[in-house]
């Protein structure tokens, strides 16, 4: 018995040994599993970045469970903390965290989802997001106990909102743009790619770009420039493109590549911009800054430029090139009459006139005001500018027709420099053209010159004059000359007969300069109608003939005219009739003693409106005379509307009467014509008996010149008309 009890108690022995082995060994697999659990539980946290947290309900605590982070790359240590639920995120994110827990326990949610910010070990704010479930419930379903994860999403937050601005800015953007796979087939496209294009996304994403093709350029071309992207990357450019409605448009475009994770070309991303009204703006700007905005025609810029190349062109082609600068005359008086709207359209009208005569191919430009100047190129010689010189002054023979109801006769004086003779620069031809332009100008109008350097002793002169002629009045240095017309003898087809007598004389100016000596009237006198000294000038002019005529009726001269020239500048510019009554009623001389004098180019030049002027003083009773007749643009239409007295033929013609049957053939239609007309006849520049002979038989009714007497003083020429007897019975005269 007592060794079957020693048997049971080994037994029971060895197996409370074997009972203790395998429970030590239990207790070692379970905590190397628990190590292993817990080794893997490190290891998901650690790569997933984000933490545990267990939150007990009833005692408001949440333990957190996280991988500290040993700086390393590697895992560190599980780290346990606890806080209360209120000291979870930053104090302003906290409400909102509490709303979404009571929402979640109240069952608003499947799961609690909350992204807030926290303070970090930096001491900065992070974004989290926190996710979570119940755990542990009472037997009511009240949550007792809830688990979860948290996730730190900083940098996501950060990408999406620039994300969110990316897709706002290109949804704002001006600029279409587009991203291309490969193909160039469209992926996505923003909104100002459909306002551009007119092309909705789900109308292009996944057709090609070709879609866009333009036919102003060809298929190779757009070939070349996507073979260009392909290969670098980049590409920057303009071309056209077609919207959907077919309409062309030209674009800036800018294309980069994007890259994937091999560094292959994964897709195309384009910019585009619609540049068709920025380029027609530049192409305005540029059209404005080297045109002239009245005429259209290349200004001094742009005719600066042309002159350069014509130059350089001239250097290597051997050839010259002729500069002509031309002034309309008399343009001031014209603008000034008629007004600036219609002096404007004249200038157009010459502008059209000017080029046609010249051709298209030459370079037309104004200068400035009334100036032009023409670029003529590939010239043989100088005899070519003079053709051409002449063939403009022809263009200018008819009368510019300006609407249907008016047209304006006007001539220019052109002047002309050769390159390389008078100069190898734009502005040194430029400026011997204008130089001689005025010699042309001082040489009669209406006529063209050449430029030489003697020009420039006359230029320089012009200049000095000028300067003296605003003294000219202040220092008494102008003086009245006095030329007297004959009525010439006549015998009516039934009538006593009429013997020749002096009835008027003719007013001219001359100026002693103290500096200069004596100045040719036909030398200063444009000079003062281009300074404006002119209306001035011509006032004291017309004063001091009337003064002197008051004078000489004083001492008996009875039944006598004085005739006094008057500028176009007078006639168009002011009140000139008010100053012709205010100096009549001053000097007590009666209106039909007072002749005024009117040069045919000023009176044609703007009829209508000379006519309308002139009436004024025929109003007043004041006799009128067209001076040069013939020498202008003669007009039947026009002379027959103007309310004139008088004729005076131009000494140019009566000077070859005797031996030039074309001036004896125009003097006498002149004649006739005024005849018929009513109006009295004075040939000027009458030098010889066969001249006034010639004169009288074809009935013209006076005559000034030499061949009578040459222009006198005041006082000489009172006595000359108080002594003067016919020499014959047919007529002239001589001292007696």
């Amino acid at each position: 018995m007592f060794a079957v009890d020693l048997r049971f108690l080994a037994v029971a022995a060895l197996a409370l040994v074997a009972l203790v082995a395998w429970r030590n060994r239990a207790g070692r697999s379970r905590l190397a599993a628990m190590r292993e659990l817990e080794e893997r539980l490190k290891l998901a946290l650690w790569a997933s970045g984000e933490y545990y947290w267990d939150y007990d309900v009833a005692s408001g605590l949440v333990r957190r469970l996280q991988v500290a982070d040993p700086g390393n790359g590697d895992a560190g240590r599980l780290v346990t903390s606890t806080l209360d639920i209120g000291e979870v995120g930053c104090a302003e994110d906290r409400p909102l965290i509490h709303e979404r827990i009571r929402r979640y326990f109240e069952g608003g949610e499947d799961t609690y989802r909350s992204e807030h910010r926290v303070p970090g070990a930096d001491g900065k704010l992070a974004w989290v997001r926190s996710r979570g479930r119940a755990v542990a419930r009472d037997a009511a379903g009240k949550v007792l106990r809830m688990a979860g994860t948290t996730l730190d999403i900083t940098r996501e937050r950060a990408a999406e909102g620039a994300h969110r601005v990316a897709a706002q800015v290109l949804r704002s953007m001006s600029e279409a743009v587009t991203v291309m796979n490969r193909d160039f087939e469209f992926v996505s496209v923003n909104p100002a790619f459909t306002r551009i294009t007119g092309y909705e996304d789900n109308e292009v994403i996944g057709r090609s770009a070709a879609l866009l093709d333009s036919p102003r350029h060809d298929s190779a071309f757009y070939r070349h420039v996507r073979d260009l992207i392909t290969r670098h990357g980049h590409y920057a450019g303009e071309l056209w493109q077609r919207r959907k409605d077919g309409e062309e448009f030209l674009c800036a475009y800018e294309f980069n590549v994007v890259h994937d994770g091999g560094g292959q070309p994964q897709y195309f991303v384009a910019v585009l911009s619609d540049i068709t009204q920025q380029k027609r703006a530049e192409e305005e700007l540029r059209y404005l800054a080297n045109h002239d905005t009245l005429t259209g025609l290349p200004n001094r810029t742009l005719l600066s430029e042309r002159l350069w190349r014509a130059i350089l062109h001239a250097q290597h082609s051997q050839t010259r090139i002729a500069v002509l600068f031309l002034d309309l005359d008399r343009f001031k008086d014209i603008n000034d009459s008629l007004g600036h709207a219609t002096g404007d359209r004249i200038l157009c009208a010459a502008a059209r006139r000017l080029q046609s005569a010249v051709g298209e191919h030459h370079t037309v430009a104004r200068h400035g005001g009334d100036e032009f100047t023409v670029v003529l190129e590939n010239l043989a010689a100088h005899h070519d500018a003079d053709a051409m010189a002449q063939a403009v002054l022809d263009a200018f023979e008819a009368p510019l027709s300006i609407d249907k109801h008016l047209e304006v006769s006007i001539s220019p004086s052109i002047g002309v420099s050769l390159y390389p003779d008078h100069g190898a620069s734009p502005a040194s031809l430029l400026k011997h053209a204008d130089t001689a332009m005025y010699q042309a100008k001082a040489g009669g109008r209406r006529m063209y010159m050449r430029y030489d350097e003697t020009m420039e002793v006359a230029s320089r002169r012009r200049a000095v004059l000028s300067g003296a002629l605003r003294k000219v009045l202040e220092r008494n240095e102008l003086h009245l000359v006095y030329q007297p017309r004959l009525t010439l003898a006549r015998t009516p087809p039934a009538g006593t007969p009429v013997p020749a007598r002096i009835t008027g004389a003719e007013a001219l100016l001359r100026w002693n300069s103290r500096e200069h000596g004596e100045i040719d009237p036909t030398e200063f006198i444009p000079l003062a109608e281009e300074s404006g000294l002119i209306r001035e000038i011509g006032e004291w002019v017309l004063r001091e003939a009337c003064t002197t005529l008051r004078h000489w009726r004083r001492q008996g001269v009875g039944d006598f005219r004085m005739s006094v020239n008057v500028s176009g500048l007078q006639l168009m510019r002011g009140d000139f009739p008010r100053v012709v009554r205010e100096i009549l009623a001053e000097t007590d001389v009666p209106a039909d003693a007072l002749e005024l004098e009117l040069t045919e180019s000023v009176l044609m030049a703007s009829a209508e409106q000379a006519a309308a002027r002139v009436q004024a003083f025929r109003e007043l009773g004041v006799a009128l005379a067209i001076d040069d007749f013939g020498t202008g643009y003669s007009s039947l239409a026009y002379l027959k509307r103007l309310p004139i007295t008088t004729v005076k033929i131009d000494k140019e013609f009566i000077g070859d009467l005797a031996r030039n049957p074309d001036d004896a053939a125009i003097t006498g239609t002149i004649v006739a014509m005024a005849h018929s007309l009513g109006l009295t006849v004075v040939a000027e520049g009458v030098e010889t008996d066969a001249q006034m002979r010639f004169l009288q038989q074809r009935g013209c009714h006076e005559i000034q010149g030499f061949w009578l007497s040459p222009p006198l003083g005041a006082g000489d020429c009172l006595d000359f008309v108080r002594r003067w007897t016919p020499a014959c019975p047919g007529g002239g005269g001589a001292l007696s």
